[in-house]
């Protein structure tokens, strides 16, 4: 269960990063309780994943999960670059939380 709410803690960091870019500065009152709300969930998630998850194991791939769909919506919705490098790049991180996956 502990690898589900890391995945749901996970989830919640990718909500609360792409809100906070319509949040424009915290003076949009909606999109800002959007980001809190998500960022009050990933932490709480974040913390029962811990209760049985190694912490450099479960914070790596916490941020792992954050970083990579954060990027990937960030092409989606803001026309960000999406090169062959950088999905390269993206794709090693996702590996590198594959393999942390496999030897916890």
């Amino acid at each position: 269960m502990s690898w589900t709410y890391l995945l749901v803690a996970g989830l919640f960091e990718i909500v609360w990063a792409v809100s906070l870019k319509y949040t424009e500065g915290f003076t949009r009152l909606w999109p800002s309780a959007v980001t809190v709300a998500a960022i009050v969930a990933s932490m709480a998630f974040m913390g029962l994943a811990l209760r049985d998850l190694p912490m450099g194991t479960a914070y790596a791939v916490w941020t792992g999960i954050g970083a990579c769909g954060t990027a990937l919506l960030g092409m989606l919705l803001f026309a960000e670059p999406a090169s062959a490098l950088r999905l390269a790049c993206i794709g090693l991180i996702l590996s590198g939380i594959v393999g942390l996956k496999l030897m916890a």
